[in-house]
């Protein structure tokens, strides 16, 4: 369960990070901040998928 509050905050934080380098001009911060969102966002997925197959293996 931690592991998915950390994906989540990884990803708010690349947003954070995207929209101050959005008002500052900074083309390094927006780049970092779209790849921290990407990878929060894909670790996030990659969660759900392990719930599934979790789920899909408690039915069996």
């Amino acid at each position: 369960m931690n592991d998915k509050f950390e994906n989540k905050g990884e990803e708010l934080k690349g947003r954070a990070k995207e929209a101050i380098g959005d008002a500052t001009d900074n083309e390094q911060w927006q780049a970092e901040g779209k790849s921290e969102q990407a990878k929060g966002s894909l670790k996030q997925a990659a969660d759900k998928v392990k719930d599934a197959v979790k789920g899909v293996k408690d039915k069996n």
